[in-house]
């Protein structure tokens, strides 16, 4: 696979996940809509605007769900991303709240190929 062809499957799985974020986010399942998240996160890392975007919809899911550690943590995930995603990301880190922002972490079986 080419790195162009890599960079638009990628693109495509991230749209495709940002949307099932949507729906179970929307359907109030939001264990649902951050575990899309993460995936679509871990597909778009060095892409600035799409980087930050997840971290935006995972605090709104904060929000939506009252986890105010979510929300904090969110904040200066949002911000990292605008200034770090072209210099330097984690591979594979989920983006969550939860985890070290700078852990590297494993990048699921079947993103795998369409993460460089």
């Amino acid at each position: 696979m080419t790195t162009k062809e890599r960079a638009t499957r990628a693109a495509q799985a991230y749209a495709a996940e940002i949307r099932l974020a949507r729906i179970a986010w929307d359907c109030g399942q939001y264990d649902a809509a951050l575990e899309c998240l993460e995936r679509a996160h871990v597909l778009q890392q060095k892409n600035v605007l799409r980087h930050a975007y997840t971290h935006w919809l995972m605090l709104c899911v904060g929000v939506a769900r009252r986890d105010w550690r979510e929300v904090a943590g969110q904040v200066p995930r949002i911000a990292a991303a605008l200034v770090f995603s072209c210099i330097w990301v984690p591979r594979g880190n989920s983006g969550r709240a939860r985890v070290s922002a700078m852990a590297p972490m494993r990048v699921p079986n079947d993103l795998q190929d369409l993460v460089a």
